[in-house]
């Protein structure tokens, strides 16, 4: 059976983190592994993936097949395409120098693209505290315009039976 890099979960329930395995295709999910490679956390956004790549595409040379999910975030970092370029210079078709560029320049807008996520979410959250900070401020200042609205009428009111009581024990007199 060849070795498999796939995920190890590990995190409390409902929290879940994951290891980035390469294991044996018979071996437990959880369970025994050759070497970790990286770990996932799904719970932020974006996702925090760290990957040692060079061992990663040691294990995909060596046959290593991953899991679906393993595939994805191999992908993601950039694993595939520099194993890809790695097999183009096995073979003659550029040279490794090519190669580290054609990989860097990928990794450069690949980084740009998650820092302009990061910087939009942050935009969006920061613009959803300052508009329910608003709706607060306006249902606050409602509520104090309806409190001082009964206490002056309660005030008239007040007047209102001061004033006949003054009369009468005028007319009494």
């Amino acid at each position: 059976m060849p070795a498999r890099i796939r995920l190890q979960r590990h995190g409390k329930k409902n929290q879940p983190f994951y290891h980035i395995v390469v294991a044996d295709g018979r071996a437990p999910r959880d369970g025994k592994f050759i070497e970790k490679i990286g770990t996932y956390n799904p719970m932020t956004n974006p996702a925090q993936i760290v990957l040692d790549v060079d061992s990663a595409v040691k294990w995909l040379k060596n046959g290593a097949q991953p899991s679906d999910t393993a595939k994805r975030i191999l992908s993601y970092k950039g694993v595939l395409l520099k194993r890809h370029l790695q097999i183009g210079v096995e073979k003659g078709a550029i040279s490794q120098e090519q190669a580290d560029v054609k990989f860097n320049q990928w990794l450069q807008e690949k980084e740009n693209k998650i820092a302009n996520k990061r910087s939009a979410l942050e935009n969006e959250a920061r613009s959803n505290r300052k508009a329910r900070l608003e709706a607060e401020q306006k249902a606050n200042e409602a509520k104090a315009a309806a409190i001082a609205a009964k206490r002056s009428a309660a005030e008239a009111e007040a007047t209102t039976e001061e004033a006949p009581a003054t009369e009468e024990t005028a007319n009494q007199e």
